[in-house]
């Protein structure tokens, strides 16, 4: 008769929404949590008040102990962690550097959840570069952690088709729900010695998402109206596609891609009752969901009828 395994011992580290599903299946596995790490509380909101992390609040609910380093570089923070004796570190969305002594340090290293399929889209906004570039697929994978940036061996992968109607908000939350069960796939094989070798990463296939800035979010009318759509859709809900036209800066929420109106020039606008077509050097965009600076999100019809003299 097989000895009862003794329950894992983790480490967690992460501080946004994308973690926690994460983390409650780890909880959910009967995994012994001895301290979650999480990005020390920030300025948010108007009042910029102090807020807690995502991750903190559900381990505070949860009774787990929450450790919040400004580094982990510190030797200090390094001994209190080495001191909890981890068998793993389960790592998603931290955000702060794991230095190569924490990564060493327990038996089975240091995992990551990665959202896209390794090695595409290594680096800091996977799930947007993946639908601004029109891939068909993503996914999340298990990786082996090394101290250069989502270099290591792959444990396990689950892939999803992008729909066309997805944003990165939406995608965001699948593979969400699709990294907790990776995870908890893999937590299953460790607890029955099955987990296999790793697989390395082709470095021959590597492509970086480079982080988001607010300036790439602006709408060119010189591109093809296929192009901007994946703009619209990538960058909803963060930075916002934007553009400025009649005068008003913009933001488009949700637009889609329609055949060519006759005579219309890159960045002319075509009002047809409660339709709003902008002309791209191939198709045009019409816009469906859009917000002036200030203002509210609003459906195209409403907004239309809200600025019915307005001059494009």
């Amino acid at each position: 008769m097989n000895k009862q395994k003794q329950p894992l011992r983790i480490i967690f580290a992460g501080t946004p929404e994308f973690a926690l599903q994460p983390l409650q299946a780890l909880i959910d596995e009967a995994c012994e949590i001895v301290a979650v790490l999480t990005q020390p509380d920030r300025p948010a909101g108007r009042g910029k008040h102090l807020r807690a992390s995502p991750v903190k609040q559900l381990a505070l609910g949860l009774g787990l102990e929450v450790l919040q380093p400004e580094s982990l570089k510190d030797a200090a923070w390094q001994e209190k962690l080495a001191a909890l004796q981890p068998d793993l570190m389960v790592v998603v969305a931290y955000g702060l550097m794991i230095p190569a002594r924490l990564l060493a340090l327990p038996s089975l290293g240091c995992w990551n959840i990665h959202a896209s399929l390794l090695p595409r889209w290594r680096g800091a906004a996977p799930i947007q570069r993946a639908i601004e570039a029109g891939d068909e697929e993503t996914g999340v994978c298990i990786m082996q952690m090394e101290t250069t940036l989502d270099t290591g061996p792959l444990y396990h992968c689950l892939a999803t088709p992008i729909r066309p109607l997805d944003n990165a908000g939406t995608l965001h939350d699948r593979l969400a729900t699709m990294g907790a069960q990776a995870l908890k796939h893999c937590i299953e094989k460790v607890m029955r010695d099955e987990l296999p070798q790793a697989t390395t990463q082709d470095d021959a296939e590597v492509i970086y998402a480079r982080k988001l800035s607010k300036a790439e979010a602006e709408l060119d009318w010189s591109q093809a109206a296929e192009v901007l759509q994946r703009k619209v859709r990538a960058f909803n809900p963060w930075p916002v596609a934007w553009c400025e036209l009649g005068g008003y800066r913009l933001r488009i929420w949700q637009a889609e891609v329609v055949d060519h109106v006759a005579g219309c020039k890159p960045g002319q606008v075509i009002i047809e009752g409660q339709s709003f077509v902008v002309g791209t050097i191939e198709k045009s965009l019409k816009i469906l969901e859009i917000q002036r600076a200030g203002g509210q999100r609003m459906k195209m019809e409403k907004f239309l009828n809200a600025h019915q003299s307005q001059v494009w």
